[in-house]
């Protein structure tokens, strides 16, 4: 049997260098905030003929000194199809920049005629409420997971279960935004819905290791020692976790090669930070949560419930 809790140093050790990577990336080259958070102008062209959107990115944001993403649309009345530009800022666009805009696409594409359908401005009033709202969000539902965990595992001591479970939530969600930081996506709706998804699948991974230690306490009565006992637990559920984990990521990794073969960014950018917080939360499961508990557990010399 493999033993979780002796190796518990190298775990949290991993964990640390992970954080603080994104922490000094984060600190030293800044956070990306959309449009959807920050607030700024929506440029919409219409065209006809194929682009390539990344260029078209690196072009625009080039020639205003701006961060941009790009989408595409198309309209089902006609053949024609939709750029639409998003610029983050907290101040409408001005003429200049938008001929350069202009002129940067006629560059790009001088055989494609693009023409400005409309152009509308995001108040960043919106965008900071967006995020606050977001950020309430995952606080209520976190607060509910340990609140849930906390009552359904009281024969295990509840609080310290709940709290170690939230600990290791934590660390998923953070690790999650670090994606978003060190991949230089910028934030967005995204986000959220990549959090709230984690903290879902991560919290009923815990539960499954929580259920094996209540039950094995009971089946051998107290008598074991809890780091045995938690190393048990974590070994029985480990199949189940891995098996578990690699079918959710298939699934989302087929959505990512679909997003990137069709260059849809709203799939990309939910499908690869919830590739990596899939991985984040059955490696919080097994390696963090438990010996976690353990030590609570045990930080005055205790041993049993």
């Amino acid at each position: 049997m493999f033993s979780f809790y002796k190796h518990r140093k190298w775990y949290f050790l991993l964990s640390a260098v992970l954080l603080l990577t994104g922490l000094l990336v984060a600190i030293l080259f800044g956070i990306k905030l959309d449009i959807t958070f920050k607030g700024g102008s929506i440029l919409k062209y219409s065209f006809t003929g194929t682009i390539d959107l990344q260029k078209t990115e690196d072009a625009v944001s080039e020639a205003i000194d701006l961060i941009v993403t790009c989408q595409e649309t198309s309209s089902f009345s006609s053949d024609a199809t939709n750029l639409v530009i998003n610029v983050a800022g907290n101040q409408a666009l001005s003429l200049d920049q938008q001929t350069a805009i202009q002129d940067a696409l006629a560059k790009l594409y001088p055989d494609i005629p693009f023409n400005l359908e409309s152009s509308n401005l995001v108040d960043p009033f919106i965008g900071r409420e967006l995020l606050v709202k977001g950020l309430w969000a995952i606080l209520i539902a976190s607060v509910l997971i340990v609140a849930y965990v906390w009552f359904s595992f009281r024969s295990m001591s509840g609080p310290s279960a709940g709290v170690m479970a939230l600990v290791a939530l934590f660390h998923d969600v953070i690790l999650v935004f670090f994606v978003f930081v060190v991949l230089r996506i910028p934030l967005n709706e995204s986000l959220v819905a990549v959090i709230l998804s984690i903290l879902g699948f991560s919290i009923n991974d815990t539960i499954v290791v929580y259920d094996r230690i209540r039950e094995n306490e009971r089946l051998t009565k107290g008598k074991m020692p809890l780091p045995d006992l938690v190393d048990l637990s974590v070994n029985q559920s480990l199949t189940r976790s891995i098996n578990t984990s690699l079918c959710t990521f298939g699934a989302v990794t087929v959505a990512y090669i679909f997003a990137v073969i069709n260059n849809i960014d709203s799939i990309k950018e939910f499908a690869l930070p919830m590739m990596i917080g899939l991985i984040s939360g059955s490696y919080s499961t097994i390696f963090l949560a438990g010996p976690l508990w353990v030590m609570w557990k045990t930080r005055s010399g205790r041993t049993g419930y």
